[in-house]
């Protein structure tokens, strides 16, 4: 599986009903373990992630920069991380409510099994997605 953005996550992004606004949403990454969730096109929602396919949740992007098309933020720690083996990424707007928070994007990563660690998620130099 190639990363990629969701199909509906760009109709969110380009304005349809659940707008996602990058710059000042709540912007958040789930680790996916991929024997339990694997990508799906037609997945629009949090909710459409499975319960046993998320590892962890962060907590919200900081010092995120739209700058010529490309979508870039801090890099973020996820504290304390344990259980399945982590294969993928989800990058998602958190609404509070699962049934409302689009996701925007599926990043493949390098496969690693957290320890109970911190997980440092270090993002691209060149950004995270461009448009």
């Amino acid at each position: 599986m190639a990363s990629q953005l969701y199909p509906k996550g760009k109709e969110h992004l380009l304005g349809l009903t659940t707008q996602v606004d990058l710059d000042t949403d709540n912007i958040k990454l789930l680790l996916i373990d991929t024997a339990d969730e694997t990508y799906n096109a037609a997945d629009e929602f949090h909710s459409n992630v499975t319960g046993a396919g998320i590892v962890a949740t962060s907590g919200n992007l900081a010092g995120k920069t739209l700058t010529s098309g490309t979508f870039d933020a801090n890099d973020i720690t996820i504290t304390a991380v344990s259980g399945d083996t982590v294969e993928a990424v989800i990058l998602y707007k958190d609404t509070g409510t699962s049934a409302t928070s689009p996701l925007i994007a599926w990043f493949d990563v390098t496969t690693f099994t957290p320890n109970g660690s911190d997980v440092n998620v270090v993002f691209n130099a060149s950004g995270l997605f461009a448009i």
